[in-house]
């Protein structure tokens, strides 16, 4: 059976990431002109501070200068964080993003803008926001029905703490 490049990346820096507390998200090779770049996204329930992902680049670093992963060639590694509008795709992503709007791609087709209130093994529940006035309502949505889901990023949100402050004001 034949693996690819990324698989046995994977297979290999895994373990250091998930022994500095993260997860590995994803692996890329990548071409850039002449040089190859090595991307690796990693994350937490509790999100990933400058820090950490220092020190997870230099673990990984010190790896794959010990093995010849990446073969003879020049590279660079880059390691990073998801980002804000990132693609959810696993159920811990789901449980990460509570609170976040979504934008998502539906099985049957259609689209829903939606936060999610709550995640459990079977999906979500939602919040729709209101239109034209109208009250926000509730929504079950199962994964299955779940094509694509994607983060939104939200300028003018208040947070609670805000909101909080209005109602007492």
């Amino acid at each position: 059976m034949s693996t690819t490049q990324s698989e046995r990346l994977r297979a290999l820096l895994e373990p250091l990431v998930t022994s500095q507390g993260l997860d590995l998200e994803e692996i890329a090779v990548d071409s850039v002109g002449r040089k190859r770049v090595l991307r690796v996204v990693v994350d937490s329930d509790t999100g990933a501070d400058l820090d950490q992902i220092a020190d997870v680049s230099r673990a990984l670093s010190a790896k794959l200068d010990e093995t010849d992963a990446m073969g003879d060639a020049a590279y660079d590694l880059e390691v990073g964080t998801p980002g804000a509008e990132r693609l959810l795709t696993e159920r811990r992503h789901y449980a990460r993003a509570v609170d976040r709007l979504v934008r998502f791609q539906l099985t049957e087709g259609g689209e829903l803008v939606a936060r999610i209130l709550g995640v459990d093994d079977e999906g979500l529940d939602l919040e729709v926001p209101g239109v034209k006035g109208r009250k926000a309502t509730t929504r079950r949505l199962g994964f299955p029905e779940i094509e694509k889901a994607r983060v939104q990023v939200e300028f003018n949100r208040k947070d609670k703490t805000d909101m909080k402050e209005e109602e007492e004001a």
